[in-house]
């Protein structure tokens, strides 16, 4: 058994940039307690950061633990796999203590709520099959209708 603390600076991780569109940092938190069955991260977004648009092959569970946020889900236009059409259909209010379940290949972007507050929230990643890597596709977009490229 391992035991870690979220809290601190000691351990964070720059990610990259290209996944974010504002100051994001996150800990790896599966590395720290020794768990192989998913990925766990505390992820920070600063003042109106915000992933990039992206999808997951497995489940992804995100637990809010400070601040205000959201989840927007979209949906896929479009027959090719780097330049499509996209919808917003949902758009959840992240508050502290909630918590959400978002399942494999659902088009989600999610970060902080506005450019007053920060957000923080633990992703936990579970991985689609005993042993393989978890596979996030990141996609540049406008967060409106369309998007251009695989990232």
């Amino acid at each position: 058994m391992k035991k870690t603390n979220i809290f601190g600076t000691g351990d964070q991780r720059k990610v990259n940039p290209g996944w974010f569109t504002g100051k994001t940092w996150m800990k790896i938190l599966s590395e720290k307690i020794k768990v192989k069955e998913q990925d766990i991260y505390h992820v920070h977004f600063e003042k109106g950061s915000r992933t990039k648009l992206h999808q997951h092959d497995g489940n992804q569970v995100l637990i809010a633990i400070k601040g205000k946020g959201s989840l927007e889900i979209f949906k896929k236009y479009g027959a090719s796999k780097a330049n499509f059409k996209i919808k917003r259909t949902e758009r959840i209010s992240l508050n502290e203590g909630d918590i959400v379940h978002i399942p494999a290949k659902i088009l989600h972007t999610h970060g902080s709520i506005d450019k007053k507050n920060a957000f923080s929230h633990i992703a936990i990643n579970i991985l689609s099959k005993k042993n393989a890597p978890y596979k996030t596709t990141w996609y540049e977009s406008d967060f409106k209708s369309k998007v251009s490229e695989i990232i």
